[in-house]
């Protein structure tokens, strides 16, 4: 069964009365109404996704449905091997990292899993990463840049866990580490945000040369609830904050927080995931192709100074 966002609601109004005529007995009449009434439900929602607020898109970025990472890494990385722990206290299942070939060639794939199901979620603990999933991230990222090999990562997080034992083990330290990790590639690194991009959380593994984002994916320094939490002592203005806070792939690409918007499916990416990834796969192709004949040395001083212009030159 469907399930729709809360502002959907007339396209789930038409949804339910395309499929109630389906269940009668087929006629030419009721054939025209339906086809009428499948395009009017169509436009419908190309007019809300083409006029969504702030929040909205954290409402679709958030979407249990929208395709997570390993969805991308199964349908975009062959022969993918991921390798576990941090050789230093454990593993981390809400990061995932290993090595594959993308279009053939060997890569180095790190990303976020959200999980699917309560089990999966549970599991991968929400996409939240602990100290020794960016401890993992730092050690792939070494041995990627030992063998030479491009890093991919897939950003879809609500930041990184915080609980005590977490920050016992060196939280903000790991994710320094990781941050700093990433500036330090001599290979072309490359940056997807497919959902939410949560602070620390987030940019401990999307300091890249390139940075993507999804058309409805966020990313953000707080979450909209923990901001307005802060600011107003009151959750129940995470709306306004979302607005304020300019989280949203269109306000960052001016800014230049990030380098490119991959346009969604019409409805978001759950909609069609497989044409979602298929442009994801495409996009990141060519901006590694854009990378690929540049020195180390040009990749890593390009990558710093892409981070420290942040702020310094606004559209």
């Amino acid at each position: 069964m469907r399930s729709y966002l809360d502002f959907e609601k007339p396209v789930a109004e038409l949804d339910a009365k395309i499929d109630e005529l389906r269940s009668l007995a087929g006629g030419s009449d009721i054939g025209e109404e339906i086809t009428r009434l499948e395009e009017k439900s169509r436009q419908a929602l190309d007019e809300l996704y083409a006029n969504l607020t702030p929040w909205q898109k954290t409402q679709v970025a958030r979407w249990p449905s929208r395709p997570h990472c390993m969805d991308y890494v199964s349908a975009l990385i062959t022969e993918f091997t991921p390798l576990a722990g941090d050789r230093k206290f454990g593993e981390d299942e809400a990061l995932v990292a290993g090595f594959g070939r993308f279009k053939g060639e060997s890569v180095c794939v790190i990303g976020q899993e959200k999980g699917a199901t309560t089990e999966s979620r549970l599991k991968h603990n929400f996409g939240m990463a602990r100290p020794e999933g960016y401890r993992k991230a730092v050690r792939l990222m070494e041995m990627a840049d030992r063998f030479g090999l491009p890093v991919i990562s897939l950003v879809d997080t609500a930041g990184a866990y915080p609980g005590i034992g977490a920050e016992e083990r060196g939280q903000a330290e790991a994710i320094a580490r990781s941050t700093d990790a990433c500036l330090q590639l001599t290979v072309p690194n490359i940056a997807v945000i497919i959902g939410e991009g949560g602070s620390g959380g987030a940019i401990a593994i999307a300091t890249c040369n390139k940075v993507l984002m999804l058309e409805h994916a966020i990313y953000s320094v707080i979450s909209p609830e923990a901001a307005s939490s802060i600011l107003w002592r009151d959750s129940s203005k995470a709306q306004e904050a979302a607005t304020n806070m300019k989280i949203t792939a269109q306000d960052l690409l001016r800014f230049g927080v990030i380098d490119s918007i991959l346009r969604e499916p019409a409805g978001g990416a759950h909609r069609d995931p497989a044409a979602m990834i298929a442009t994801t796969g495409t996009a990141i192709a060519l901006a590694l192709d854009d990378l690929r004949n540049f020195d180390g040395k040009t990749l890593r001083d390009q990558r710093r100074q892409k981070f420290l212009n942040i702020g310094r030159k606004l559209a």
